[in-house]
């Protein structure tokens, strides 16, 4: 149970914030500024500063699914056409040959993440011949990490091997909940038997880190059907965990109007859920790593952590740390370190622009040096859970030191001589923390609308 004076602060800071896996956050960017030309030149300066150094990181997103998951945030495209496959993948293909042009030479590939949508929705034989194309062109790094979302209900042994034989080691599946009544409401039904063959097909074939992507604060949770998700989840020995807030963004997603918000667990008792996943994670052996990730000390995740070298980007929290990260397909979003940019959300729009040989920009952001500054600040405090006092000092402003004199006050951070950290019960509210320092969302007052999901 939750104690009572973590119940009225769980009300008070349980407020809409972003999830911070840039910043500033998409809806703050200053798109006025940004233009092809300053994404290159951004592109450009952070290949050459780092590209052999440290390498890159590619994302490649895969939007369609052959059934829409009504808890889904994601930019998808459902579908049981199975002929878009070719044409798409033709698609991001031509736009890597653009990245290409741009970097003058070889890449040195640290780091390559498949997204959806479904991954798994592709052929394996479609997925091996996009990415063998890829990984001809790139030079590959010693400490490289190749990962994919899969689906237990169609990752077979056959997407796993011709992954694997890739360079692919790590797989995170979406489990989300395994409750039978939570799984119809969200339109996403697996059975336990469907996620345990995907387990024991990974690890037979030899891939050294399993994750599960889980959610609490779905329709009809409750805290008895999440101890049984758990207890069915640690049976399986996962080596990361998500345990992710779910978002209720019906004005963004309509296919979360298909349940009411009455269906909903409130405040209270969505925070135990979480609370009551957390603590069946310690008893079996599991690490808090940042916000809402658990992890086996035997996994790079822990071990990114322990020596404060675990990085946070688009793709989640992450054990490469490189200066510039690619998005490839529809809606795939950039980071250059200088700029961000996403590329057009619509599947045919995408392909048309990519046709005509242009990169397929929907919109960007020229990063300044405050940005810049702030970013380092809110990167620090979700991966490290502190900041430092040099940091800490130039990104002070009254405003800033007042937001965190209040979370003082109420037990989240202690301030020092040393810098910021980040307390035990203040773990629940990292996402609180980092928000003290987001100044622009501050000047644009986004947080009137109902952008983000709430914090708790």
């Amino acid at each position: 149970m939750i104690a009572a004076p973590e119940t009225s602060l769980l009300k008070k800071y349980d407020v809409p914030v972003p999830r911070y896996t840039s910043y500033p956050t998409v809806p703050c960017w200053n798109v006025s500024a940004f233009s092809a030309g300053s994404w290159v030149k951004a592109v450009e300066k952070a290949f050459d500063e780092t590209n052999d150094c440290r390498g890159i990181s590619l994302y490649i997103h895969l939007p369609f699914c052959e059934s829409l998951c009504t808890y889904c945030a994601c930019n998808t495209r459902i579908t049981k056409n199975h002929a878009v496959e070719e044409r798409y993948l033709r698609s991001v293909l031509t736009e890597w040959e653009l990245y290409r042009y741009i970097f003058g030479k070889k890449p040195v590939l640290r780091e390559l993440h498949l997204g959806g949508g479904t991954p798994t929705f592709f052929s394996p034989q479609n997925l091996h011949t996009l990415l063998h194309t890829i990984l001809e062109s790139c030079t590959l790094h010693p400490a490289r990490e190749f990962s994919f979302e899969g689906h237990p209900n169609n990752t077979t042994a056959a997407h796993l091997q011709a992954l694997y034989d890739l360079g692919f080691r790590r797989v995170s599946y979406g489990v989300q909940d395994l409750d039978l009544t939570v799984q119809t409401a969200i339109h996403r039904i697996q059975p336990f038997a469907n996620v345990d063959a995907a387990v024991r097909n990974s690890r037979q074939i030899g891939y050294d880190s399993i994750g599960f992507d889980l959610i609490y604060g779905l329709p009809y949770q409750t805290v008895e059907t999440i101890a049984e998700t758990f207890r069915q989840v640690i049976q399986l020995r996962p080596d990361r965990i998500a345990f992710y807030s779910y978002a209720h963004v019906p004005w963004l997603k309509p296919g979360q109007r298909g349940y009411e918000d009455a269906n909903l667990p409130n405040d209270t008792v969505k925070r135990q859920l979480y609370e009551t996943g957390r603590r069946l994670l310690h008893e079996a052996g599991y690490h808090d790593i940042g916000m809402d990730h658990f992890s086996l000390a035997t996994d790079s995740l822990y071990n990114a952590a322990q020596e404060g070298t675990l990085h946070r980007n688009f793709m989640g929290y992450t054990t490469s740390n490189t200066r510039l990260l690619v998005g490839l397909g529809a809606s795939a979003i950039s980071d250059a370190g200088y700029a961000y940019g996403q590329n057009s959300k619509n599947v045919e729009e995408y392909e048309a622009t990519v046709a005509e040989h242009q990169l397929p920009l929907l919109k960007g952001h020229v990063q300044t040096d405050e940005d810049r500054l702030l970013r380092t600040c809110i990167l620090e405090i979700a991966c490290q859970g502190k900041l430092r006092a040099a940091l800490l000092e130039q990104a002070s402003d009254e405003e800033v030191m007042l937001g965190l004199r209040a979370l003082a006050a109420d037990g989240i951070v202690k301030i020092a001589q040393e810098g910021l950290f980040v307390t035990e019960m203040g773990r629940a509210f990292v996402r609180n923390v980092c928000h003290v320092f987001d100044k622009r969302m501050r000047r644009l007052q986004v947080g009137t609308a109902p952008v983000f999901s709430k914090a708790i």
